[in-house]
């Protein structure tokens, strides 16, 4: 049974690769750079005190991701924020292939539109390498979230992984994506 294969992706293939091959000239299409992964990241501080929000967080990114997250621990004990090492501090998902390309197109259909004052995102989100990093103040804006439910409203990181040797190829192949990057 062959899975179907998302929009982006067909977009991708279709528009994009011949696009970017043209634009900077490129030898073909391998060299074309690509999103390989992206990386969800919720940081929960209070779960120092409320070792339950981890399990709301890890429901929570499970409904936005579709796929089950990872739990990171302290690596150290930080006796200042009662911290222990070995306590659960966060929650992490690495998307590939089609889910990747499905979150991506929920993401800027869907969600960021739902962003309060929402006006593009920071060009300054790019790291040297061709990679981008946006972060979320309020996980409520994916539709998959009952906000009925929600304990607290926490934030997240949303890290963009690129085979881009650079930020300038980077950012054409998200704008040409369709992340509402400000130029």
């Amino acid at each position: 049974m062959a899975s179907a294969i998302p929009n982006l992706a067909k977009r991708y293939f279709d528009e994009v690769v011949p696009a970017l091959t043209e634009q900077f000239s490129l030898p073909g299409p391998m060299a074309v750079p690509r999103v390989e992964k992206v990386v969800l990241n919720m940081g929960i501080g209070e779960a120092v005190a409320n070792p339950k929000l981890i399990d709301g967080a890890v429901q929570e990114m499970a409904a936005i991701s579709g796929q089950k997250p990872v739990v990171g621990k302290a690596r150290k004990s930080i006796a200042n924020f009662k911290l222990r090492e070995g306590m659960p501090v966060g929650v992490s998902v690495t998307l590939r292939r089609s889910r990747m390309y499905e979150f991506l197109e929920r993401l800027i259909s869907v969600a960021l539109p739902r962003v309060r004052d929402f006006r593009g995102l920071s060009p300054r989100g790019f790291d040297g390498r061709g990679n981008y990093t946006l972060g979320i103040r309020e996980h409520i804006i994916f539709p998959e979230i009952d906000i009925d439910k929600v304990e607290k409203v926490k934030g997240l990181s949303v890290t963009l992984v690129t085979s881009a040797p650079n930020d300038e190829q980077a950012s054409a192949l998200l704008l040409s994506l369709g992340l509402p990057i400000q130029r």
